[in-house]
Order: C-alpha cells, then structure tokens, then sequence
C-alpha cells in the first residue's frame, strides 16, 4: 500500500526486525523506528544481508514522542503497533505531526468487530488474550478518535480479515 502512495519519504513506526523492509520500492527513503534495542539491531543485520539502500535509518525512538520535525515524512505506516503502545491516539497525534499535510498514515491492525460471531469470539477470548498481550477489544476509534478524523480506505487482510488496513489522509 506504501508503495502506492506518493513522496518518497517513509517512516515505518515499530519496525520491529525489519520484515517489511524489502518490500518498499527502492526509490523510496525509508526510515524505521522503535523502542527495542534488541529488535533493531535484528533490523539492522537484514539491511545489511538484503543490501537494502532505501533504509536511511533505523533509530530507537518512542513512537509516542519522536524526534522528527514537523512534517519530516510523506508517509507514515504502522502495522501491528497501535494496540501496543501505552497511548494509541498519543501515537496517531505524533504521526499526524511528523508527516506533511496531505500526506498519508497507514496502521495495520486487529480492530474489534462491531457485531456477529467474531465479535463474540473476541469477547470470550479477550481475558487470555490480554495475557498473551493481545487485546482484541481494541476498536478503530481507540486510535483515531469518535469521529474526528475521515479514514480514506479500509481493507481487510488475511487471514480470515482479522487485521485492517486503514488508510487516513494528513489533514
């Protein structure tokens, strides 16, 4: 979905041990933040093995409060980080701030069904789940707030749609 988006500037926020990474298109600029150390350094070593020179950098950085000037990036993408961090509309906040206005932010995410059997399932689950450090009640307005910001597109991925990319356009 990156890939599609123009401005060439990206910010991966928790980018984790850099999966994604070789899947942006090489004139891009991509930049990937996150709190671990641990899973950076992993990052690193993949940048390093796939000779990926679209990576400008990788820097431990809180996603909720970064070191980004205002409208640094094109782009932002978070996928499977909202319903992580202590603070999901704090993160919305300051990825709003780091990407230029009309500029895009992607999250990928579990978010909680509204109805039906799935919605069900989730509630049964959420007490195990929230051990596990997965919280299935996490619902879209969590991040973006009730009604406060227009998401440009929605789509459901695999598998079985358990987890939603939404696109929202930096107004």
């Amino acid at each position: 979905a990156v890939n599609r988006l123009g401005g060439p500037r990206v910010l991966e926020v928790g980018v984790g041990t850099g999966l994604a990474l070789p899947h942006y298109r090489r004139d891009l600029e991509v930049v990937g933040v996150d709190l671990s150390r641990e899973m950076l350094l992993k990052a690193q070593e993949r940048v390093a093995a796939e000779t990926l020179g679209h990576v400008q950098g990788l820097l431990e950085m809180d996603a909720e409060n970064m070191a980004f000037a205002d409208a640094s990036f094109d782009v932002a993408v978070a996928m499977f980080t909202a319903s992580v961090v202590p603070d999901a509309r704090k993160l919305y906040a300051e990825m709003s701030r780091v990407v230029r206005p009309g500029g895009h932010m992607l999250f990928v995410n579990h978010f909680a069904a509204e109805d039906g059997f799935r919605w069900w399932v989730e509630r049964t689950m959420a007490p195990l789940a929230r051990v596990l450090g997965w919280h299935p009640d996490f619902k879209l307005s969590d991040l973006l707030g009730e009604g406060k910001v227009r998401v440009d597109r929605m789509e459901h991925c695999p598998p079985l749609s358990l987890f939603t990319l939404v696109e929202v356009r930096n107004g």
